[in-house]
């Protein structure tokens, strides 16, 4: 098994030592050992930091990303909270639909001000 120092996961992942060590601390990513006082991890740690950031994208937490690895490290997703996390975006793009159609509307309305436009008026309620 290759074995890679922090230096070199911090390289080519692009996710800094520190995190590294957060990530080691909250069992999200786990080294494989030390090399002198220097972790060392395998390469497998680059799936594990993928994944790590599609949650974070998506808005999970870490403590709901560390439940989706099973005890020997592999993947084991939730069904169900990958469908509400998908609910909830879905949600969100409907809300920043309406705000950037709102936002594109008053850039271009002729009212003399946006508070009396029928549309920005509706886009108020809306957001409220």
């Amino acid at each position: 098994m290759e074995e890679l120092g922090i230096g070199e996961v911090v390289r080519r992942s692009g996710v800094p030592a520190s995190t590294l060590r957060y990530y080691e601390e909250r069992g999200l990513i786990g080294s494989v050992g030390r090399r002198g006082l220097t972790r060392v991890f395998g390469k497998e740690v680059f799936q594990r930091l993928a994944l790590i950031s599609v949650g974070r994208a998506a808005g999970f937490t870490l403590d709901e990303i560390a439940r989706m690895f099973a005890p020997d490290g592999r993947p084991q997703l939730d069904r169900a909270l990958l469908t509400s996390k998908a609910d909830e975006l879905d949600a969100t793009i409907r809300r920043l639909t309406v705000m950037r159609d709102g936002l594109r509307h008053a850039a271009a309305c002729a009212a003399p001000s946006h508070m009396e436009c029928p549309k920005f008026q509706r886009l108020l309620e809306r957001l409220a």
